[in-house]
This record gives C-alpha cells, structure tokens and sequence, in this order.
C-alpha cells in the first residue's frame, strides 16, 4: 500500500469555491495510485483522527482533499497552521460501508443487486448515504424499497 505522507499550512479555497479549508496532492503523488484521480482514499490528521475522502481538482493539475471544520476544532487548528498527515488508498473499492439493510436486500433480491450493479461508484456511495443517515431500519427497508421499485436508479 503506498502512503503519502506530508505536513503542510491547511488552505482555504474562495468563498465563490465553497470556502471548504483543504490539503493539496500533487498530480505526481496522484498518478502513483492505481485508480488515480478516481482514488478513494483513508486519510489521518495528527495521528488522531482518521476519515474517508475523495480527490477533488485545483484547475492547475493538482489535487486536494476536504478537511471538516469539526475535524480542525478537535485537533485545535486553525487556517494556516502546519497540520500533519497521511493519506493511502482506501481498500474498500466504494469508500463506504454498506447499510446493514441494504446488504441484505441485495443478497436476496437478484433483480435489485443487478440494479445497484449497474450504477457508478459515486451513484451507489449517494444511495448508501441517503439509506445510512436514516437511523429507524423500518424506514430504511421503506427508503430502499421506494428507490428500487419505482426509481429506475440511473
């Protein structure tokens, strides 16, 4: 597994941008991966706190990596402070663990895993977190249930 490791002040991009406070990735550590700037990647702040994320583009060839302000509050950093980190491949191909619920579903109902199947990565990751945030698993049958039959999840 390749590591990226890198200590670096935390950024912000412009308000018009999103404001979002971000790491960079340089295109040449990016293009070591396998999946390259398709990546999902696990990456820990300090040693502290460990989180998943995804690539997003600079417009300049080079990459970042969104940092939550909650995140930055724990650690107690602030916009321009050093903040170490790591950064590798996640070896989950979605980046996200799949609802209970859901896995179920799709090891009993042949026609809706062929469905999910059939759906891009980042279109299955949106599915799972709208299923996963409901917290009452006979809303989330009635959730997947409604998306699967009368959506045709393109």
């Amino acid at each position: 597994m390749q590591i990226y490791f890198a200590s670096q002040p935390i950024r912000q991009l412009e308000k018009r941008k999103g404001g979002y406070f971000y790491l960079t990735l340089d295109a040449e550590t990016v293009n070591q991966w396998e999946k390259k700037k398709a990546t999902r990647l696990i990456c820990v702040l300090e040693k502290k706190i460990t989180f998943r994320c995804g690539l997003n583009h600079l417009g300049d060839g080079n990459f970042f990596i969104i940092l939550a302000t909650r995140h930055l509050e724990e650690l107690g950093k602030e916009l321009g402070e050093n903040i170490h980190f790591e950064v590798y491949p996640d070896p989950d191909p979605l980046g996200v663990e799949i609802p209970e619920v859901l896995e179920a579903l799709l090891a009993q109902d042949e026609v809706a895993k062929s469905k999910f199947d059939s759906l891009t990565d980042g279109k299955k990751r949106s599915l799972i977190y709208s299923i996963a945030k409901i917290k009452n698993i006979d809303q989330q049958i009635e959730k997947i249930r409604a998306l699967f039959s009368a959506n045709p999840l393109r």
